[in-house]
């Protein structure tokens, strides 16, 4: 599996525990939530990205952690890591079309 088709499972998760959390559905967002950090953890520790890569996947457990269970209850903006998987979306997307 490639890194975007990997971050882009990742973010399906993180798509699904914010609806949840938004929905007020506490069992269900814990689902996604727990789904999403074992989809990035195996992606961590994916033995091809043990390179660059590693620093930024490390920092962005860190930054959803941040966002779902920091102590600093100010509502976040989630556009940003919205966006960031949604380009690994399409980008998985079409390096699949590209293969059939």
């Amino acid at each position: 599996m490639t890194l975007a088709t990997q971050l882009g499972n990742v973010g399906s998760e993180y798509e699904r525990a914010l609806n949840w959390q938004k929905r007020g559905d506490a069992a269900h967002f814990e689902n996604a939530f727990v789904r999403m950090l074992e989809l990035l953890d195996l992606t961590i520790t994916d033995q091809r990205w043990k390179n660059h890569r590693l620093k930024e996947l490390v920092r962005l457990r860190e930054v959803i952690c941040e966002e779902f269970c920091g102590e600093n209850n100010e509502v976040r903006d989630s556009r940003d890591l919205r966006q960031y998987f949604l380009y690994f979306g399409i980008l998985a997307r079409s390096l699949a079309d590209e293969r059939v």
